[in-house]
């Protein structure tokens, strides 16, 4: 099911260049469009990156939820239980092609930092840690845009779903630090999910202190994560039932 999902991606063209390009297209806006009008204490392009990989995660998780809902749409699921095709093996599939390339996306968006200037500090175990907490991210999220295309009932409002996911970057520490905003915004945007995140891959790719960060993160991607395997699998006895 994995290796049928990303021929799939493979043959979308569209969603394809999107994955590859996206990333150059956001680093290169965020550090030369804004980042001279953003003032963080260090380099912008330093300051962004984790913001940016978060930011890429959120759009590829609209392909995850779109094609579990094309599935859907298309009765190729029931043509996969006639096979005895599980559930979980076809939602796992969707998951595991999203988290291949998310995966491939964040390394291009260190590619493409390293090559405006970001040099990040980190020793053996702190890669290790900020790998950890990214592929966390990244599977947390891809299974919660696979349940939300098993909720839609179309393609179009599977990717009109995921724009929460989208807009959550946005309103933490991931592209301006929290203490700019406006006070009624603040409390958000320190309590959400994207904000430990963000300032545990930071911390951590630069060698700076992270207090329980990591640990605030890899709770809120835990709980995330089991929440949308459980919704996933229960949407999808309803939606096949019968």
């Amino acid at each position: 099911m994995g290796g049928r999902s990303l021929r799939l991606g493979r043959r979308n063209v569209d969603g394809l260049i999107l994955a590859l390009v996206l990333p150059v297209m956001l680093m290169v806006v965020f550090v030369y469009l804004f980042g001279g009008a953003i003032q963080t204490g260090t380099e912008y392009v330093t300051y962004v990156v984790p913001g940016i990989m978060l930011l890429c995660v959120s759009f590829g998780s609209s392909m995850t939820a779109v094609s579990v809902a094309n599935d859907l749409a298309g009765g190729i699921v029931d043509r996969l239980r006639s096979l005895d095709v599980g559930g979980a093996a076809i939602l796992a599939g969707h998951v595991t092609a999203s988290v291949a390339r998310n995966a491939l996306s964040s390394v291009l968006v260190f590619g493409v930092a390293y090559l405006l200037g970001f040099r990040p500090q980190a020793d053996g175990w702190q890669w290790l840690a900020a790998a950890g907490i990214l592929l966390l991210v990244i599977a947390a999220v891809s299974w919660f845009a696979a349940a939300l295309g098993m909720l839609a009932r179309s393609p179009e409002a599977a990717s009109g779903y995921t724009f929460f996911i989208t807009f959550l970057p946005y309103a933490s520490s991931a592209f301006v630090p929290i203490d700019t905003m406006p006070s009624w915004l603040r409390g958000f945007a320190g309590s959400q999910p994207v904000t430990p995140i963000t300032e545990s891959l930071r911390g951590l790719l630069l060698d700076q202190p992270v207090g329980d960060a990591p640990w605030r993160a890899a709770a809120w991607c835990a709980g995330i994560l089991l929440v949308s395997i459980v919704a996933a699998a229960v949407l999808f006895r309803a939606r096949t039932r019968g």
